[in-house]
Parts: C-alpha cells; structure tokens; sequence
C-alpha cells in the first residue's frame, strides 16, 4: 500500500508538471511583433476619419505606434529604457515633432498604471487568436472594453502603457474621446517577425519640433 501511494505521488507530480509546462508552451513571449487594426469611428465623426488604421510596433524596449486617417498621420515613438516619447505629427503636410522626457513619461505611466482590468465571461476570435473579454477601469471611473489574447504576452509590458496591466495582448479594445465619443479598434493582422531597429528611430530633418504647449496653443 506504501509503496502505491508513493507511486501515486510520483504519478501526480509528473501529471502536474505536464499541465504546467503545456501551459507556458501555448503562450508565447514576444519580443518583436507587428500588430495591424482598424478603426471604427462613432456614425457622428467626421468622415474624413473614417477608414483609419492603427499600427503596432513592438522591438524589445522599443515600440512604435502609428495612427493614420485620411488627411492627418500621427506616430509615437517609446522608448521605455530612457522613458521617453517623441510624437510625430503630420496634418496636411505640415509636420511637427514633440519630445516628453523622463518627467512627463513617469507622471504618464503612474496615470496608467491605475487602469485596472476585471475579465467577464466573453469570449471571440479576433485575427486567428481567441480573446477574453476584460473592462478596464480608469482613474476617474470611465470604463472600456477590451479583448485580448493570453497566447501572446509582451515582453515590454511598456509598449503600450494603458494596458500595463492586462494579461495578454489587446486585439480589440476602445479609445475614449476627450469629447465623450468612442473609437473601436480591432485587429486585422498580427506578424510576429522581426522588426529593423530603424522604424523607432526619430526623424532628423521634415519635422519642425515644437513643445507641446505650442502645440495646444495652434488648437491640435
């Protein structure tokens, strides 16, 4: 009978490390990947921002993430080991650069880093993935919604600071408006490639750089 039970033990040992080791194999860490989504504006929005896309891109501490609409482009480039942005702005032709150093990436990380995530019961498929759903809470109480996969978790969880806290990677989540009104963004396309270092690089010349107190002041 002893020497069953110590069988058992050994049997469920080995049952438990197979369950955990199959687990950790069905995620995967990424380091580089490139994740396109579109945009679904609200029916009121101007039609010139219809059709928009939204582009990721993840390299290490490295990530980039480019807006485009019809008439205006927008890129941020985050840096998470020296924790800095630049934005690149370009509204009809006219292209501007803005630069937030350690102060304003620290204040803006500690601001997301309060969003926090409750999963719910839903469940969809979203660019080949399955994705739970999850309402993440701000810090002034407005909630969003948002879907992510667990099969893929990245490495930098400071690619994209507002999900900081989620579990997997968001394939479908919403963009609150300063105006009230809501953006859905939804994955289309997900590569997992290396992406060349010189997509994060900020350009040197075509860019007026500017504070982004100008820039508030010229009503963007």
């Amino acid at each position: 009978m002893k020497y069953i039970t110590v069988m058992q033990k050994a049997l469920l040992t080995l049952v438990c490390c197979l369950l955990v080791s199959g687990s950790l194999l069905a995620q995967r860490l990424v380091s580089d990947a490139k994740i396109v989504y579109r945009i679904e504006t609200p029916a009121q929005a101007d039609p010139s921002f219809e059709g928009g896309t939204l582009t990721q891109y993840m390299k290490g501490h490295l990530s980039r993430v480019d807006i485009d609409f019809k008439m205006v482009h927008y890129s941020y480039l985050i840096n998470s080991k020296d924790e800095s942005v630049v934005t690149l702005i370009d509204n009809h032709g006219d292209k501007y650069l803005i630069r937030a150093g350690k102060e304003e990436y620290a204040k803006e990380l500690k601001e997301y880093a309060q969003v926090q995530f409750k999963d719910a019961t839903d469940t969809k498929q979203i660019a080949g993935y399955t994705c739970k759903k999850a309402i993440g809470k701000m810090a002034d109480g407005q909630t969003f919604e948002v879907y992510y996969t667990t099969d893929l978790v990245p490495e930098n969880k400071q690619y994209n600071r507002r999900f900081i806290n989620l579990k997997g990677l968001p394939l479908q989540f919403e963009i609150i408006n300063k105006n009230g009104s809501r953006m859905n963004v939804v994955a289309t396309k997900v590569d997992l490639y290396a992406i060349p270092g010189s997509y994060f690089d900020a350009p040197k010349t075509g860019y007026k750089e500017i504070s982004r107190e100008e820039l508030l002041k010229m009503g963007s």
